[in-house]
């Protein structure tokens, strides 16, 4: 796979003609802000993320304010984006910025690396949107583009095919423009060079793209392989509520699904809910009405959620420290919720 002269000057003349440049995270383009920006993008569409990029940066406007505030309200603010590792990683790499580099990003890619949650395409992002520094990527979007530019016959995932696309996406880095470059490359793979539907015949590589020559581009970049059917998994969730119409949330721990999050009480899907309530909160239950059954599918397996509307005699309940806390209804919708959890929250009626 040889690079092709000339990639770059028309990947920039398409990008000053039809690239995007209003996006929020491209205007004052601090490493700050880039960083958060290409932190909430992963495994998310542009237009999901935009609004939760400006609440965001209302509420922590530079590193100093993400530093400083609680992860609940971290959480709070990503609730709704799902793969929470991301938002806890934030978290903590900007607690590392500002006490071990003056709330400034390192000035190399490999030092920006070093921070949680910052693998080596994001940190070349970030340097060389905010920084102009030549630092090629390998996102998504540009593996698609390298994928059927060369009809590379093998999947990227593959240690050597990834390889060998970083060799190109280096090759193609331009010297000057490297932040416009990057962008350019980016807006290519998302509004030309699609899963679906590519829009060949308006594309700056159209004469030397390879996968133009054969009956159908989208057969590139190569699949990954096909995995066995994912595992299906079955749950309880009980929305708990006392006298005064507050809700029981508990807090899950930092590690695995929905990790630091507030969540609703969970048993197995075949277990008694008023026995498991008795057991595990020593309290009276009054009433249990069934709500609506839903699906709720991750990466790796489908979670069916079965939730109940469950009124307690909660005076002398047994809770686990600051496990557990009360909430009202409007209260707990602040909160750092799982997407399924606040689904049924805003859809639960108290007052039955």
């Amino acid at each position: 796979m040889l690079p092709v002269e000339n990639f770059a000057p028309r990947v920039l003349a398409w990008f000053d003609e039809h690239g995007r440049k209003s996006l929020p995270w491209q205007e004052n383009k601090t490493p700050y802000r880039v960083w958060i920006s290409e932190i909430m993008l992963q495994q998310t569409q542009v237009m999901t993320v935009i609004p939760y990029y400006h609440k965001f940066m209302t509420s922590f406007p530079d590193v100093e304010a993400l530093a400083d505030a609680e992860q609940d309200e971290v959480l709070a603010h990503w609730s709704g984006l799902g793969y929470y590792a991301r938002a806890r990683n934030m978290h903590k790499a900007a607690k590392i910025l500002v006490d071990e580099f003056d709330s400034e990003f390192p000035q190399t890619v490999e030092g920006v690396c070093e921070l949680p949650g910052i693998g080596r395409s994001t940190a070349a992002a970030i340097l060389s949107i905010s920084r102009d520094v030549q630092a090629a990527i390998l996102d998504g979007n540009v593996k698609r583009v390298l994928g059927r530019f060369h009809a590379v016959p093998t999947w990227p995932g593959e240690k050597k095919t990834e390889n060998a696309m970083w060799d190109l996406a280096e090759s193609y880095m331009p010297s000057e423009r490297c932040g416009d470059y990057t962008q350019a490359m980016m807006d290519l793979g998302a509004t030309l060079c699609t899963r679906s539907k590519p829009q060949c015949l308006i594309c700056p590589l159209e004469s030397d793209c390879q996968a133009k020559l054969t009956e159908d581009p989208t057969q590139f970049p190569i699949r990954k392989p096909k995995k066995a059917a994912k595992p299906e998994k079955s749950i309880q969730l009980l929305v708990m509520a006392n006298s005064k119409r507050q809700l029981l949330l508990e807090k899950r721990p930092q590690t695995g699904i929905w990790g630091g999050l507030w969540s609703l009480p969970e048993l197995a899907s075949n277990e008694s809910i008023v026995l498991h309530i008795e057991q595990r909160f020593a309290t009276q239950v009054n009433v249990v009405t069934p709500l609506s059954s839903f699906r709720h599918t991750f990466s790796h397996y489908h979670l069916d959620i079965s939730p109940s509307h469950v009124q307690i005699e909660e005076t002398s309940m047994l809770m686990e420290g600051e496990k557990y806390q009360w909430f009202s209804q409007q209260d707990a919708l602040e909160l750092g919720l799982p997407a399924p959890v606040r689904s049924i929250l805003e859809q639960v009626d108290l007052s039955k």
